[in-house]
């Protein structure tokens, strides 16, 4: 049963919702729509062993790594989507549901192994002052990549080397996620990655091509190409997401 529940889950977890006013706009009218354009992929490690999720919504973007448990990613992504974090003032209540989702299907395994994953999460926040709110657990990373300037780490990795987690969604001890708010502006540029994904290139390779003046699509068909050459052991996720208001 379990198994067909995050087999369900993890088919829905991509599929974007957009609801609005009905009726028909006046021609020739723009509608202006302040909304994230992200593209994203998992390159798959060599070990064989499916690890990474993501999801991309319009204002919302996650990704989290399960280690060898993909369950725990799924799990924790269908828990952030189910808090929606549209509505919430802080981004922490979504990671604490994650963490509670996992820590729970993690102890009714019994003596199984741990269910443990990270979780990376971006929310568009639009107004008269538009921000970007992120929530962080574990060995991922997020970037911020102002247009024009270089891109700044909104975070800090949980981990020492390739050693276990110091936090993450699913350990036993509470849970301290990282979090925060930045301010956007059109044009500005946001990466999430799993460390599957920093440990194949290097943050500095990855840095110098989120700012080479690609497109997502096309910024991320080169992450691609050069993590074939690199051929990583864990899977790799990238997501790219441009700030757009039109």
């Amino acid at each position: 049963m379990t198994l067909l529940v995050i087999s369900i889950l993890v088919g829905c977890l991509s599929v974007m919702t957009v609801r609005g006013r009905r009726g028909n706009w006046p021609a020739g009218m723009p509608v202006a729509r302040p909304r994230l354009v992200a593209v994203g992929g998992t390159y798959e490690g060599s070990r064989g062993r499916p690890s990474d999720a993501y999801v991309i919504q319009e204002r919302l973007v996650a990704a989290a790594r399960g280690g060898p448990a993909h369950m725990a990613a799924a799990l924790a992504l269908g828990a952030v989507v189910g808090a929606r974090p549209q509505y919430q003032e802080d981004l922490d209540e979504c990671a604490q549901a994650a963490h509670r989702a996992v820590r729970t299907a993690s102890l009714r395994g019994g003596a199984g192994p741990a269910l443990v994953t990270s979780l990376d999460v971006i929310l568009l926040e639009p107004g008269e002052s538009p921000r970007l709110r992120f929530a962080h657990v574990g060995d991922g990373a997020i970037w911020h990549c102002p247009k024009g300037a270089q891109p700044q780490p909104l975070t800090t990795s949980h981990s020492f080397g390739d050693g276990p987690p110091l936090r993450g969604i699913g350990l036993p001890s509470e849970l301290n996620a990282e979090v925060g708010a930045v301010p956007l502006r059109p044009g500005d540029r946001v990466v999430v990655v799993t460390s599957g994904a920093i440990r194949a290139l290097g943050a500095a390779r990855m840095k110098e091509l989120f700012t080479g003046g690609m497109s997502p699509s096309a910024c991320l068909d080169r992450l691609y190409d050069e993590m074939a050459a690199a051929d990583p052991k864990d899977d790799a996720t990238v997501i790219i997401a441009d700030y757009a208001t039109a």
